[in-house]
């Protein structure tokens, strides 16, 4: 009689009934939940770095944020249209190594005064890259690992995952900035990196790698169709449209943030951490109206209203004036009701798109839209910077939130605004079973 540990099915993928006991999966999502703390760390290590021990100007902070959000812009759609034929555990070691490696000399550098602004550009780029590849990995990864009956538990073990980094990475990086040093914290976010690569490399069951054709279409093809397919379709166009608007208009926020909080507000590493940890938990609470409030009031007057209560959560902010035990509370509020709105919008957005997408088209399409919509952060945070240091802080801070209500405005003018209760069936089959998570 087998073991708990090696119920499988004739396929090779763990039994319906043994996901959390199959030590690949384990190993998956030990890795993954590492990985995604150590990139939700660095994203704030890396700014806090240049602003707190490298004095970092405004337009410098920008361009830093920028190099690192570039690759999501340059790599999306041939990432996007390579993984499919790559196996995802090799992607994921090798991504997980290179960025150990980046942030550990990143740290050393800093430890012995070596590493400046040039060469912090340089690991920003690095692992901003790596993060794309490993991030469309460990997507693909789960669907080849497991049954397909078994999605919806394997995807809710990882995007819970997600959301748990969502809370702790900023948080424990605004900590050990604030405790120890820039540079400890650098070594800190190298360190789960490569808890994850020790994971995932233990992964022993081998990939089901889609079957390529004796002629399998040109890069450039797959691309162009996964273009020409989302520009075509209205409700996946308003989608592009309103997550440009959106990404382009947070990430000249987030730069100013960045700032506003250590030197305008005079908070701490802890306290920025903690102000941009409470998205995470706004984020649960978000995944759990999506699944609710949708079938009561209708999915286009969800979407709409949550985009604009959470994007217009910011507007407060510049008004903001006093002590920590002032703001922080504010701030707080503010972090969870953006996550609460985001993430409604984030699971409903991805609802629409896996409806209106093929099974074939699904890779694809997810990649154009996060290439037009997440492509817009480089172009953002030097905007943000730009403003910063021409404009002041508040007013900065003012006009970039007001710029992230474009995004509800689009949604407001748009058929997605007029759906009911229930998604529209595809044109030419059933739905996708794909669960929607964000």
């Amino acid at each position: 009689m087998p073991s708990a540990s090696s119920a499988v099915s004739d396929s090779g993928r763990p039994a319906p009934s043994s996901l959390w006991r199959d030590r690949d999966f384990r190993r998956l999502w030990v890795g993954q939940t590492a990985s995604q703390l150590g990139e939700h760390t660095s994203l704030l290590v890396l700014p806090l770095f240049a602003v707190l021990t490298l004095d970092a100007s405004a337009g410098q902070l920008g361009v830093l944020r920028a190099v690192g959000q570039a690759p999501i812009l340059l790599l999306s759609l041939f990432v996007g249209a390579c993984v499919d034929s790559w196996r995802t555990r090799t992607v994921m070691v090798l991504t997980d190594a290179g960025r150990t490696l980046a942030l550990g000399a990143a740290a050393l550098g800093g430890l012995l005064g070596l590493l400046g602004l040039p060469a912090l550009l340089v690991v920003a780029f690095t692992v901003g890259a790596l993060s794309v590849f490993f991030d469309v990995a460990y997507q693909a990864s789960l669907v080849r690992l497991v049954r397909r009956d078994q999605l919806v538990r394997g995807n809710s073990a990882l995007e819970g995952s997600r959301s748990a980094a969502q809370i702790g990475g900023p948080a424990l990086g605004g900590a050990l900035v604030s405790l120890l040093s820039a540079p400890i914290a650098a070594a800190g976010s190298a360190l789960f990196f490569a808890l994850s690569f020790l994971s995932i490399r233990r992964i022993r069951r081998r990939e089901a790698i889609p079957e390529r054709s004796e002629r399998p279409p040109r890069m450039g093809r797959r691309i162009h169709e996964g273009l020409r397919f989302v520009v075509g379709d209205t409700s996946l166009r308003t989608v592009c449209l309103a997550s440009a608007a959106f990404q382009f208009c947070f990430a000249a926020l987030m730069t100013v943030y960045l700032l506003f909080l250590p030197r305008e507000l005079h908070l701490s590493g802890t306290e920025v951490g903690l102000a941009l940890a409470a998205t995470g938990p706004g984020a649960l609470l978000g995944s759990v109206l999506a699944a609710r409030l949708p079938g009561r009031f209708g999915y286009g007057v969800v979407l709409v209203s949550a985009a604009a209560l959470g994007d217009g959560a910011f507007l407060c902010v510049p008004a903001l004036h006093g002590s920590a035990a002032v703001t922080l509370p504010v701030l707080l509020a503010v972090g969870f009701v953006f996550g609460t709105g985001g993430q409604l919008v984030n699971v409903m957005v991805m609802a629409v798109r896996q409806t209106a997408t093929p099974d074939g088209m699904q890779g694809r399409a997810a990649a154009t839209i996060t290439f037009v919509g997440m492509g817009m952060t480089p172009l953002g945070s030097l905007l943000g910077g730009f403003l910063a240091q021409e404009w002041g802080l508040r007013t900065s801070l003012l006009v970039t939130a007001a710029g992230m209500l474009l995004s509800p405005v689009v949604l407001a003018l748009s058929p997605l605004a007029r759906l009911g209760r229930t998604l529209p069936a595809r044109a030419g089959g059933g739905r996708d079973r794909t669960p929607p998570f964000a």
